[in-house]
């Protein structure tokens, strides 16, 4: 019998003892900032709750203007994410995996919507798409279509700006786990599709949660792209974050009822997906 190795702790040597907490944690001048950080994303949200009577919060957000608007947006909110993950997704595994020249050129474009102002994207469809555009007036020559103003017109605005989201949480999920598992599929003998299918799509699935929700939460309020290519047409392009500015023009009350309408949709969107599909963890 080997004698009991005294140099461990004595609440590791003991059974059921308490191992010692490690000294790491959150440094003390952190709390403050951090607290006056949460004041100021939770705050002004409280502060709507304030600027309406809750009694008549029911009637404001179930009024046909309200119903109408959410409909559009879900509807809409959800094209653009499934769009963006059918463009996105191929689009992440190029950049993360290819050897293209000018990669750094390509990324940087698709970053670009990130930081434009929503006017500016707005604006570059509309002159794109629009009937003096050059594609938006082939389009009309050829087959009848006219993109702006419609429906069709609202997904591609909140595809633009969502769109992004998504490629940049797929690809660093795919930088971060490497390109070993492929090379070993590769070595293997299977081909470039079928190691796209049986290794690289489940290295995406752990980030693929919180990227459909970033994706989906920023085409859902989406604004500025949405107004200036699609305008503010009840029942066709008037989505929640567009029927809350014209209605706060002549109606406060249900400009705020419909801010805390989309707040709601908001985190029951968060709460549905789960926490580890917001962290990106797939434990």
């Amino acid at each position: 019998m080997q004698p009991a190795d005294r140099s461990a702790p004595r609440t590791q040597r003991r059974r059921g003892a308490p191992v010692e907490r490690s000294r790491t944690g959150v440094p003390a001048p952190l709390w403050m900032p951090a607290a006056m950080a949460l004041a100021l994303l939770v705050l002004p949200v409280l502060g709507l709750l304030t600027r309406i009577e809750l009694s008549r919060l029911p009637e404001l957000v179930t009024a046909p203007a309200a119903l109408d608007a959410l409909e559009l947006s879900l509807r809409t909110s959800l094209a653009a994410t499934v769009l963006s993950l059918l463009l996105g997704a191929p689009l992440a595994v190029v950049l993360a995996r290819s050897r293209l020249r000018g990669l750094r050129v390509l990324r940087a474009a698709v970053l670009l919507p990130l930081v434009l102002p929503p006017v500016v994207g707005g604006l570059a469809l509309l002159y794109l798409l629009g009937r003096t555009g050059p594609l938006g007036r082939l389009l009309e020559d050829a087959f009848g279509v006219t993109v702006p103003y419609t429906s069709a017109a609202v997904v591609l605005a909140q595809t633009f700006v969502a769109m992004p989201f998504l490629v940049v949480g797929l690809e660093g999920a795919l930088r971060t786990s490497g390109a070993r598992y492929e090379r070993v599929a590769a070595t293997l003998g299977a081909g470039p599709w079928l190691t796209f299918r049986r290794v690289t799509v489940p290295l995406l699935v752990p980030a693929l949660g919180s990227s459909l929700v970033l994706t989906f939460a920023r085409a859902l309020g989406e604004f500025g792209a949405t107004i200036t290519f699609a305008g503010s047409l009840r029942g066709t392009t008037r989505t929640l974050p567009l029927a809350i500015y014209t209605t706060a023009q002549s109606d406060v009350d249900a400009a705020v009822a419909m801010s805390l309408l989309l707040v709601v949709i908001a985190l029951l969107v968060i709460a549905l997906v789960g926490p580890k599909a917001v962290e990106g963890r797939g434990d």
